[in-house]
This record gives C-alpha cells, structure tokens and sequence, in this order.
C-alpha cells in the first residue's frame, strides 16, 4: 500500500474533532470568540485550529461555505497539526469522500528531495466507509501522480514496463512485451516509427495486460494508453518552454495503468485488457519526418504533417488492437493536445463520445465524485480536415478546421474499436498551480470517475 494508507486509520480514542462548519453559523462561547477573534467566517476551506487551557490544538473549524464540497478536505493533511483528527458536522457519503480526499490531499513527490520531518496527521474513518477500497483509490491516484512527476530519464518505457509487470503479477493477470524492431513483425508500424530514434536502452514497446480473458461470459472493457514518457516534438522541435514538463506526456499510460490495477483490486465481474504504447519522441538521424508516410495496425496510411502530432500515432495502432479483441468499451486516456487546454484549462478535461449514454454516465459519475469532466463534440464537419491527397489520413489537421482537440479526437475515432462503445479523455494530468492538497505537479485527472461509472455499471 502507498503513504495513503497512513493517511486514514479505523479507530483512534484520541481523534480531536475537525468541525465543518457553513458559513453564517453561529458558535458559541469561547469557540465564537476564538473565530471572531481570528477572523474565521466559515468560508470555503478556512481552516482554524483552537487550542484547550494549555495551548494545545482542541480541536478545528474547518469552512464549507454555503454547501460542503468533499474534495476540498484535501487541504487538510498539510494544514492540520500532527495527531488524529476525525470529522464531525458531516456524514455518509460526504463524510466518505471526504475521507479519500483527505487521503489525496496528502500526496507528496519526496523522490529527489529531502523533507523536513513533521508529526503524522491522520484522519479516522468516518462510519461505513470501506477503508481498503478508499486506500485503492487514493493510491492509484497517487500511483498516477508519481509516474507523471517522475524525471524522463527514470520513467522510460523499461520503466513503464516495469510498473505494468508488477500490476500484471499482482493480480495474476498476463502481460505481453513487444519491443524494439519486433513492434515491426507483430505490425504495430506506428509506434515504431515513433519511437524508434530513442536510445537502445529507450526502446519503444506495446504492453498488454490481460485478466479474466478466459471468462468468455463477461464483458470485455479495453484500456489504451498515450504512453510517450518524453516528447521532444521529433524535428519539429519543440521550443523550450513547450519541451520543459514533457515528462508527463505519459500521463495516458499512468491512468491506465492505475485505473486497470484498481478494476482488478476491486475483482469487477468483467474482462480487461489495458494496452500501453511506450516510446519517446526523440530525435535522431533516424527520426521520422515530417512529409513521411506511415503505415498503421489498421492498414491505413498516414501523412506526417507534424512530427509533434504523434501521441495519436501510437494510440492509432494500440486502439486497432484494443479492437481486435472484440470490446464492449474501450476509454483512452492521453496527454494530445494543448488545444484541449485552450478549450477548458488544466483542471477540465475534455471527454469525446458518440454514445449518450456512456457520456452521461461518466459525467454523472465525475459530479458524484468530484471528479470533474466536459463533454466536447466529435463535430462531422471538422472531419474532412484529416484528408490528404496522398495518403488515407493525415495527422496534423488542416489549418482551416483550428478546433485542434476535436481534429485529434476525430483522427482517434478512425481507429478505435467498431464494437461497443469508445470514449476518448483529453488529459493534462498536472496541477499548474500549487494550492493545500493540490500540489503543483502530477495529477489524476477522470480517473475516479471512470471508475465510479465502472463500479456502478459492473455491479457484482
């Protein structure tokens, strides 16, 4: 289990209170005028700790607003004094989310960088609350959020491979390598060309984790991918600032990844398959270029426009054969565009179906966890963008059509599954900006959602 299982205990007889407090409620006594004298109003996520006769922390006033929202709970890990806390003014499900926010909220990437030592905060868990499954969670968003925040030069695909091996062997699932010029003979030509400028040792591959492949009488859910774990933007090279956080570019390849252990923990009555393309975007003499054509899993060919354009590149081949194993629905998860970005910001991820049903579900279960999506539009009109006059597709869509999060999700479509539905999500997986519980850096963006919807559509 990660640090998130210190985070939230059963039972501790000395727990002090965090009272959540609405904001224009009236306290009483020393506690009213403890608030009045710090300036402590009840709005959303202030935080007061009131100390006893002694000086020590009694207890703490904790702002909601007009209407408590769970997740912001994650800011109190680093805010709280040392010891055990329990909630108090809220209960069931808000309580429970609550609980995992709490657990979220105390993420720390301490990998490279010594941190001074402080006392363990830690919160009881709230009444009813299924601590092993809200661990999982919490820990395979911060299985997510480490992969992401890890330096390139130590999370290559070997290290993706890695960590899919040890998710694999975990839950007694199968997993199948295909590396280097052999991604060639198992026709996987895309990812190849991608990533065959990388360093030896960077080689690229495909990984496939299979589980529960023989129960033929479950429904198959596909998990794919964007796994490039450093993108230069190959010859049409990025500028510096663009190449800077390029290490999250496999922010796809975590989420699924964590999102496949998680379905696996919590033993879902279906059959997984999740695919990742690993490759790095480098740039070498023998990089692909721009005005070259490539061949697909799929049998068609595609125009190089831009060699920065290729995180769809490797998910058009990996979708291919997430499609060959016959879905009822497939969810691809990848860092694609800034557009999307432009579009909806860092923290609102775009999602991209046909299906209405699917597409509610997922945004139903974004709200109810926090967990929060927008649906975008695969607009037909913008299609004829990806025509080329020499090859059956191309990659970097026309200028005219300019909705450059759209094009990517149309381009996608081409390629994925024909069986069951397909939803595309378009994430940035990083905290631009640092604020209590939500450091800047990594972060799991739709996982919890697709989850949600997962559980309450796979029910035991």
């Amino acid at each position: 289990m990660s640090h998130q299982s210190e985070l939230l205990i059963a039972a501790a007889e000395t727990a002090r209170p965090v009272r959540i407090v609405k904001a224009g409620t009236a306290l009483e006594g020393r506690i009213a005028a403890w608030a009045e004298a710090n300036g402590f109003t009840g709005k959303t996520g202030q935080l007061l700790v009131v100390p006893d006769a002694d000086g020590a922390p009694e207890q703490a006033l904790f702002g909601a607003g007009e209407a408590f929202d769970p997740m912001t709970a994650r800011g109190l890990p680093t805010r709280l004094p040392a010891g055990d806390w329990r909630l108090e003014g809220v209960e069931g499900e808000a309580a429970h989310s609550a609980a995992l926010a709490f657990a979220l909220g105390g993420y720390l990437f301490d990998r490279y960088k010594a941190r001074p030592e402080r006392g363990r905060t830690r919160l009881v868990a709230p009444d009813g609350l299924d601590l092993t499954a809200t661990l999982n969670i919490a820990a395979a968003c911060a299985l997510t959020r480490e992969m992401v925040d890890t330096p390139a030069a130590d999370m290559g695909p070997l290290q993706l491979e890695t960590i899919a091996r040890e998710i694999a062997e975990g839950a007694g699932a199968s997993l199948t390598v295909t590396t280097g010029d052999a991604l060639l003979e198992d026709n996987y030509p895309a990812v190849h060309a991608v990533g065959r400028a990388a360093a030896p040792h960077r080689a690229p591959r495909v990984l496939e984790i299979g589980w529960n492949l023989d129960k033929t009488d479950l429904p198959l859910v596909a998990l794919v991918g964007k796994g490039v774990v450093f993108d230069t933007g190959g010859l049409d090279l990025k500028p510096a600032a663009g190449m800077r956080n390029m290490k999250k570019d496999m922010g796809g390849a975590a989420h699924v990844l964590a999102l496949g252990r998680l379905i696996m923990q919590a033993d879902l009555p279906v059959r997984l398959v999740v695919l990742v393309a690993a490759v790095e975007n480098a740039v070498s003499a023998d990089a692909f270029r721009p005005g070259d054509i490539l061949n697909s899993r799929k049998g068609l060919t595609i125009e190089i426009g831009n060699t920065d354009a290729e995180g769809r590149l490797i998910l058009a081949d990996v979708l291919t054969r997430a499609g060959e194993h016959e879905p009822n629905l497939t969810l691809d998860f990848a860092t694609l565009t800034g557009a999307a970005r432009i579009a909806l910001g860092p923290e609102l991820p775009p999602l991209y179906t046909d299906d209405d049903a699917l597409a509610e579900g997922v945004l139903g279960a974004g709200r109810t966890v926090g967990d929060p999506l927008w649906r975008m539009p695969l607009w037909a009109g913008y299609r004829a963008s990806l025509d080329s006059e020499i090859a059956d597709v191309r990659n970097d869509s026309a200028a005219w059509a300019q909705a450059g999060s759209v094009t990517a999700a149309l381009f996608l479509q081409k390629f994925a599954p024909t069986t069951g539905s397909w939803a595309h999500m378009d994430v940035f997986a990083w905290n631009p900006r640092a604020r209590p519980g939500w450091p800047e850096g990594g972060e799991a963006q739709a996982l919890r959602a697709c989850f949600r919807y997962l559980s309450d559509k796979f029910v035991k």
